[in-house]
């Protein structure tokens, strides 16, 4: 392990040999550099705009669910901001703005029987203020707020019937937006839907009775309802409108914990169980073996027609990547989601001497790893061979009440984590991997879904108990100066 460590660090020093100097121009001219935020986190006006409620709204106010009992009523009231917020976007410099789209702020009940007309002018306004600035809109039609009519009337993803719900609503949205948004996807991290909503029950709709079965049933008909919008699209709007579509999944980088076949076997495995689960239907037909291995009857099966309707769906892979763990093989796991038992792997966080993988941040789960980003987008792009582009990527601060806002604002490690990933991307290209772009996660401190807002993952800090005003942390400057200037010269935060 401590030969494997030295390795890994090498190739680190290699991706990263010019921390503090990463430019612009270590990127093709044509690259993309955004930030993301996503509609429930941020928008608030929960029943404003003749919006109805989604699974979040429902979860959110349910007792004990949520770290620090809120909820996103207001959220950050991206709703009434949103022109200061793209105004922000535009003064640091960023290319692209990833956002989604509420469904129930279109379609109130889900059904797609009535258009919420000022729901499609919230986001006609958006899209307009966005390409007035220069701003190139990505958006994403689910980021997992579900109407909740389509939760407590037919059991939500659970029931095939909302692929041809989704299917409306992304036809809607094409057909509203589509003649100024040529950058569309369609979901986003199926995977956290599957079995943090229908295993592990800590994601809305909170459902855990039966995560036998019930992960794979919701992922089954997300990958279905992801086909169908793609179908719509390219039959309907593509030639007319001229743009992409895509799916985004998200992965940890699994780096086998040592050379032996049983850990590089797991590490493989591992992959395969978090985009492989996604990614592998819609290039090679159905899910991964190792899969169908593990979990028998309790993976669905795609008939021949859907595997003819899900083959090459998608025009580019939306890569969300945090962090990385080393993967160790087992016999008999200890965690208690189904999904995480079946892949009889163990995540790990120390190198063998017991220093951890890499710095941590304020989440439990997230350690700075920037070589992992290289090799996740190395592989995605050689097994998929499609175009990537990083549509989430970045790190949170614990939410601290003593410190004075001068601190806050000053995020150090944050800093150095941009600087580290971005180079490990620039790194990944010069590899051959063909990455499109990079998003940073998040513009703005936001609900942060279960951990509410105790964790700050913003470039800009929201001050949630003074009115909500923004204030551009050192990360976001640093953006600023690395988009502007195409080099960081400065180099104040190292």
């Amino acid at each position: 392990m401590a030969a494997k460590r030295e390795e890994l660090l090498r190739e680190n020093d290699s991706s990263s040999s010019f921390k503090g100097q990463v430019s612009r121009s270590d990127f093709p001219p044509n690259f993309v550099f955004g930030v993301a935020t996503s509609a429930y986190q941020i928008e608030g006006a929960a029943k404003e705009g003749g919006r109805g409620p989604s699974i979040w709204d429902a979860f959110s106010h349910i007792e004990g669910k949520i770290i620090d009992k809120s909820n996103g009523d207001v959220a950050v009231d991206h709703y009434h901001r949103y022109l200061e917020d793209i105004d922000l976007i535009a003064k640091l410099g960023f290319d692209a703005y990833r956002f989604s789209i509420s469904w129930s702020r279109i379609f109130p009940d889900g059904l797609g029987t009535k258009v919420n007309d000022e729901g499609v002018t919230f986001y006609n306004n958006i899209i307009n203020a966005l390409l007035d600035r220069g701003i190139q809109p990505f958006v994403t039609l689910y980021h997992w707020d579900l109407p909740l009519h389509l939760d407590e009337s037919m059991g939500g993803w659970l029931n095939k019937k909302i692929v041809e719900y989704f299917a409306v609503y992304a036809d809607t949205c094409f057909a509203s937006f589509g003649d100024r948004v040529k950058n569309w996807i369609t979901l986003n991290e199926p995977l956290q839907t599957s079995v943090n909503g229908y295993d592990a029950g800590i994601f809305a709709p909170g459902r855990h009775e039966n995560s036998l079965v019930e992960p794979y049933l919701a992922a089954h008909h997300q990958i279905l309802a992801h086909a169908a919008a793609v179908s719509i699209y390219r039959s309907k709007y593509k030639d007319k409108q001229g743009g992409q579509i895509g799916l985004v999944v998200d992965c940890e980088w699994a780096e086998a914990n040592s050379d032996t076949i049983e850990d590089k076997s797991a590490a493989a495995r591992r992959l395969d169980f978090q985009i492989g689960w996604y990614l592998h239907p819609l290039y090679y037909g159905d899910y991964p073996d190792v899969m169908r291995e593990r979990l028998g009857d309790k993976l669905p099966k795609f008939s021949e027609e859907d595997k003819k309707f899900l083959l090459k769906s998608l025009d580019f892979i939306g890569l969300n990547h945090y962090t990385t763990r080393f993967i160790s093989h087992v016999t008999e796991s200890t965690e208690e989601s189904h999904y995480y038992r079946a892949q009889g792997m163990e995540r790990i966080v120390e190198w063998e001497g017991g220093q951890v993988i890499g710095e941590k941040a304020a989440s439990e789960w997230l350690y700075v790893v920037p070589w992992g980003l290289r090799k996740i987008l190395n592989y995605v792009s050689q097994k998929y061979a499609t175009p990537i582009y990083v549509t989430e990527n970045g790190m949170d601060d614990e939410d601290n009440d003593n410190l004075p806002l001068h601190e806050m604002l000053d995020d150090k490690l944050r800093v150095r984590y941009f600087k580290e990933y971005v180079a490990s991307v620039s790194q990944a290209i010069k590899d051959g991997a063909d990455v499109r772009g990079y998003f940073a996660w998040s513009l703005l401190d936001n609900f942060e879904w279960a951990q509410g807002y105790t964790k700050r993952f913003g470039l800009v800090y929201v001050d949630y108990k003074n009115g909500l005003t923004r204030h551009p942390k050192s990360s976001a400057y640093w953006f600023s100066r690395f988009l502007k200037s195409g080099e960081d010269k400065k180099g104040k935060e190292e």
